[in-house]
C-alpha cells in the first residue's frame, strides 16, 4: 500500500565535477534515476523530479516534473520547489545521485512523520538532508533563507520541529555503509561498478 505522501528526486545539479547528467548514469546496467524511481514506485503515492533541464525527462510520465521557482540556490531550492508542489503534507527527498537507496530505510523513516518537521539520518559527521522526509511546515523558513542567500540546507533545522535518526538505528539498513554515497565524479562511479 502506498503512502500518502510525496517523494521528490533532486536533479538540478550542475554537474559540474562529473560532465554530464547524473541521473543517467549507470551502476549495475540500471540508471541511478531509474533506480530511485523502482523505490519510489513502491513507496509513494506522487513522485516529483525538480530539474532545471525538463526536457530531458519527458519519458517518465508518472511524474511531475518542475522547474525551481527560485533559480540557482542548490539543493535548497529544489528542496522548496518540491515541498511547494507536492499534494501531500510530508515528502522525502533525495538526489538523483544517490544510487544505495534502502526501501525498508525509507519506509522506516516514513513511519516517523507525523509529528515532526523534519526526520533526518544523522551520522558522526552531520546530518544526511538528502535523505530525509520534509512536511510542508518548512516552506517559510526555506523561503526566508533562499532570499537571504543562506543556501545550508540544515540551516533552518533549529526552527522546526526536527526528529534526528541516530547512527544505531541507521546501521541495521546501512550494513555495507554504502547508503548515503552519492556518486559526484567518475572515480565515485568506477569504485562502484
Amino acid at each position: 500500500m502506498k503512502k500518502d505522501m510525496t517523494g521528490i528526486i533532486l536533479a538540478g545539479g550542475k554537474n559540474s565535477r562529473m560532465g554530464i547528467n547524473k541521473a543517467f548514469l549507470e551502476i549495475d546496467g540500471t540508471r541511478l534515476i531509474d533506480n530511485i524511481l523502482a523505490v519510489y514506485q513502491k513507496i509513494f503515492s506522487e513522485i516529483i523530479i525538480v530539474t532545471n533541464d525538463p526536457l530531458s525527462y519527458t519519458e517518465f510520465s508518472e511524474t511531475l516534473i518542475v522547474t525551481d521557482i527560485y533559480k540557482e540556490k542548490g539543493a535548497l531550492g529544489g528542496i522548496y520547489t518540491g515541498l511547494f508542489y507536492a499534494t501531500y503534507d510530508y515528502s522525502f527527498v533525495t538526489a538523483c545521485d544517490m544510487p544505495f537507496l534502502n526501501e525498508d530505510f525509507i519506509i522506516y523513516l516514513t513511519g516517523q512523520a507525523g509529528k515532526h518537521d523534519i526526520i533526518v539520518p544523522e551520522l558522526p559527521e552531520g546530518f544526511q538532508p538528502l535523505h530525509a522526509i520534509y512536511s510542508r511546515n518548512c516552506l517559510s523558513h526555506i523561503k526566508k533563507l533562499l532570499i537571504a542567500d543562506k543556501l545550508k540546507i540544515a540551516g533552518f533545522y533549529k526552527e522546526v520541529r526536527l526528529l534526528s535518526i541516530p547512527e544505531e538505528k541507521i546501521k541495521p539498513f546501512n550494513k555495507d555503509g554504502r547508503l548515503f554515497l552519492n556518486v559526484n565524479t567518475p572515480e565515485d562511479l568506477k569504485a562502484h561498478q
